[in-house]
């Protein structure tokens, strides 16, 4: 007896010393380094580049973050598979990724003096940890973080796109989540079933691996895999679609991880939005499409200024932001709330030294001068006034407007009252005051030539047909575009990129019958002149 309890106790021991010198939550390995005498536009800075947010975790490794060794092996497996001409290497790899819009390899032009240039071992926005399940079981995680939605490229004088440089703050207009997702969930149902011929790959990508880590793949990882994978019926790992390039779908994101009714069960729940970019998106009083969170105790919706966009606003609105982790990276709210100090970094480098991309191309001021007035009388009441400060024009009062214009309505009716309620059981239920709006709030206009296609949706592909409504195709080709500097937009020749365009990620065809992706509405402008349209995008270029 007093061996059996012996041994009883060594495998207690044991199991201990397994469990608690495991790591179930590490901190990103792709933040930039810091100089010590730096000061928080810095920090938030390499935050925006790199902070995790609490998603590189054992629970995180369950709804949102992956594998990041296994989940690669297999799609290369893939790309291989669909050509053998190609190799088993990083350049394939490389491309697999870049076809869902992910930058790989891209350096931040606009990186504050006294910030190290990020790693780029991953995609720009892609945090990544080693975590242990248990003791000596390591094992590579990656989630998707700030950058990988809110870096966009660069372009050149001609408007051709330059991937391998990013500009953190603006939109990433043709991430692909939905694609990338589908891609992951049916790699992995495929490769999963051939588990030598996976990690054969894993190891053929990743020779410095250690044996500790190709141990776990294959005897923990994978298993886990495969029960989750047994758990969801259907060919798509997620009820509802994260959209089509530049887009999200939160709200959708959001229910599903509340266990929050969607709408149609999940196909109907289609109300996706925009990547925008972050210029002056801080002299908000409301976030989110429709304005459903506020700051608590004060008005929804009120006009600000350089006198409102004081530090306590700012440090309000970066404490929603931490929710956005809830939805987008899986992070629990008991742990996202925790990211607040993060958070008001970064909201202190877009407040003190972001800028967005200066346009590239040729702009003519005197029609631009002509534009200025015509966007005073037309657009300004609902997107702010603008005005020359420091040779650029910057936003100097923005009245936060909220109404509806006649826009595709599915997003505002996405936001459910089930789901205002569930902020309650949650520690952000002093912290947000959560409304559903029913109705869209007019953003401000900074990087607008960037931002292509337009409305909340994406659904317009440039500035002249936003201005031309019954000109507005119901189809075109989207992601991995080049610009086009007349019209301002995504680059079209009859509804598809020009044929001697080599586009940097797979694109999709945008249908606007679709459900969530209408494009009526807005008509503003539609009234003026050829000349007074022209002029009014030339002075939408400057923002």
């Amino acid at each position: 007896m007093k061996l059996i309890l012996r041994a009883f106790a060594l495998i207690a021991i044991v199991a201990a010393g397994l469990w608690f010198g495991a790591r179930h939550e590490v901190g990103s390995e792709a933040m930039p380094v810091v100089n010590a005498s730096a000061g928080a536009v810095e920090r938030g800075a390499a935050a925006f580049v790199g902070a995790d947010f609490g998603g590189l975790s054992l629970q995180t490794l369950q709804s949102h973050a992956v594998p990041w060794k296994l989940v690669t092996a297999a799609l290369v497996l893939d790309a291989v598979d669909s050509d053998p001409t190609l190799a088993l290497d990083q350049d394939t790899l490389d491309k697999a990724l870049g076809a869902f819009g992910l930058l790989v390899q891209a350096r931040v032009q606009n990186m504050p003096v006294g910030v190290s240039d990020r790693p780029e071992t991953l995609p720009l926005g892609v945090t990544h940890g080693t975590i242990s399940p248990m003791a000596g079981m390591p094992v590579q995680v990656a989630n998707m973080g700030c950058a990988a939605c809110h870096a966009g490229v660069t372009y050149n004088a001609e408007g051709r796109p330059d991937p391998k440089t990013a500009w953190i703050g603006a939109p990433n207009t043709s991430l692909n989540l939905e694609a990338y997702t589908q891609a992951i969930f049916q790699t992995l149902k495929t490769y999963q079933q051939t588990p030598d011929q996976l990690m054969e790959a894993v190891t053929t990508l990743y020779p410095e691996m250690g044996w500790r880590e190709r141990q776990t793949l294959r005897w923990v990882i994978l298993p886990m895999v495969g029960a989750r994978l047994d758990d969801i019926t259907g060919d798509r790992p997620l009820p509802f679609s994260n959209g089509v390039p530049g887009s999200t779908n939160g709200v959708a994101a959001l229910k599903y991880v509340f266990d929050v009714p969607l709408l149609g069960g999940g196909p109907g729940d289609a109300g996706i939005v925009s990547i925008p970019d972050l210029g002056h998106r801080h002299w908000r009083s409301s976030l989110l499409a429709d304005g459903a969170y506020a700051i608590p105790q004060t008005e929804r919706q009120t006009e600000t200024t350089a006198a409102d966009n004081t530090a306590d606003k700012r440090a309000a609105l970066a404490t929603i932001t931490t929710f956005f982790t809830v939805p987008s990276m899986g992070v629990h709210p008991d742990k996202a709330i925790e990211a607040i100090p993060v958070a008001k970094d970064i909201y202190t480098f877009l407040d003190q030294a972001y800028q967005s991309q200066p346009f590239p191309g040729v702009i003519d001021i005197d029609l631009a001068l002509a534009g200025a007035t015509i966007y005073a009388d037309q657009c300004s009441a609902c997107h702010g006034v603008y005005a020359h400060q420091n040779e650029r024009l910057t936003l100097v009062s923005f009245p936060n407007w909220m109404g509806d214009v006649g826009t595709d309505p599915l997003r505002a009716q996405a936001f459910t009252q089930e789901l205002v309620e569930t902020f309650q059981d949650t520690p952000y239920r002093d912290q947000i005051a959560v409304a559903r709006t029913g109705a869209y709030v007019a953003p401000p206009l900074d990087g607008l030539w960037a931002s292509a296609p337009y409305l909340h949706n994406g659904s317009v592909p440039t500035l002249w047909h936003l201005l031309t409504p019954d000109a507005r195709p119901e189809t075109f080709e989207l992601g991995g575009h080049m610009l086009d500097f007349t019209r301002v937009g995504v680059r079209l020749d009859n509804r598809r990129y020009p044929a001697d365009y080599e586009r940097f990620s797979q694109p999709v065809i945008l249908d606007t019958t679709q459900s969530g992706l209408g494009n009526q509405g807005h008509d503003f402008g539609a009234a003026l002149s050829d000349g007074d349209k022209a002029a009014l995008i030339e002075f939408l270029k400057q923002l």
